[in-house]
């Protein structure tokens, strides 16, 4: 027995040089595990597929007709991601570059903090939902908003718009109605999607700052708002009275219609004012944006400089 552990034996020798390479070869093992296990969580996982079913969904909302059938609504751009948080609203899925995440990095804390879902994306992904030609890098979904139309709104200015059919200019009013101070809008349900993912994008982040309402009977509501004392002024290009004569300072509904056929008779006939827009000979109208923004603007600088 001593013979066999003997330094020089041929079993001690077997032992000193098999047990340490085993633990070596152990040990090496557990390392490159825990490094790949490391590696492959710090290495983001990006969405590459333009195929990929969560890709296809979300670019189906730039139509009217998905966004009610998925109940979702699109939206585009740092801008508005940023202006929705401030309107405490939750975002459903947030699709970003790695780029985008590394410009905005408090912004992505907020992304993580209040999202349901994100997903990092290539840019031809982001190409692929997005409905601007160059998106700046990130894309989200939102739950539409209960928008019914409603009129008991107590309002000293509203805005009521029937038949609008451009969604820039639908967005450009609503950005400045929220400049002077607009209690709400209605809009009639035959005109452009409140939430078009253009509609938002020219509305500059304002769209989720002013109350707004949709349906088909713009008529009650102007009835509703004449039966609490509330004033009722619509456009016409043959109207007598400028916009400038009339007293804003008391509670007003001002109605905008159609682009090329403005507000219909069934609503002007309700008005208790009609009034136009002084334009040069041989000009045909004004775009509906400018239009509500001289009449909002008009009521603006009484209620800060009364008569």
């Amino acid at each position: 027995m001593g013979d066999a552990l003997d330094s020089g034996s041929s079993v001690l020798r077997d032992f000193r040089v098999q047990v340490p390479g085993s633990a070596f070869k152990i040990g090496w093992r557990l390392v490159t595990a825990i490094l790949l296990i490391w590696c492959q969580m710090s290495t983001p996982k990006i969405l590459r597929s333009v195929n990929n079913p969560l890709v296809k969904q979300m670019g189906k909302l730039a139509h009217g007709k998905e966004r009610r059938k998925q109940n979702l609504f699109l939206l585009e751009g740092t801008h508005l991601i940023a202006s929705a948080f401030g309107a405490n609203l939750r975002l459903e899925t947030v699709c970003c570059t790695t780029q985008w995440r590394s410009r905005h990095p408090q912004l992505w804390e907020e992304v993580l903090k209040r999202a349901v879902r994100v997903e990092l994306v290539t840019g031809e992904v982001l190409k692929a939902i997005a409905t601007t030609v160059s998106p700046d890098g990130v894309v989200a979904t939102a739950s539409r908003f209960p928008l019914e139309l409603g009129a008991e709104t107590d309002i000293s200015l509203g805005l009521g718009l029937c038949r609008l059919q451009d969604p820039g200019n639908l967005g450009t009013i609503i950005r400045t109605a929220v400049a002077t101070n607009v209690d709400h809008l209605w809009l009639s349900r035959d005109s452009v999607d409140l939430d078009n993912p253009k509609v938002l994008r020219a509305s500059s982040g304002e769209w989720f700052r002013l109350s707004m309402s949709v349906g088909n009977d713009l008529k009650a509501v102007v009835r509703s708002c004449k039966a609490r004392g509330v004033q009722v002024v619509a456009t016409l290009p043959q109207a007598k009275l400028t916009y400038w004569e009339i007293d804003y300072t008391s509670p007003t509904l001002i109605l905008l219609g159609n682009e090329g056929a403005g507000v219909s008779d069934e609503l002007s006939c309700e008005a208790d004012f009609q009034v136009r827009i002084p334009i040069a000979e041989g000009v045909e109208s004004l775009n509906v944006a400018i239009a509500a923004a001289l009449l909002l603007y008009e009521a603006k600088r009484q209620f800060l400089s009364p008569v």
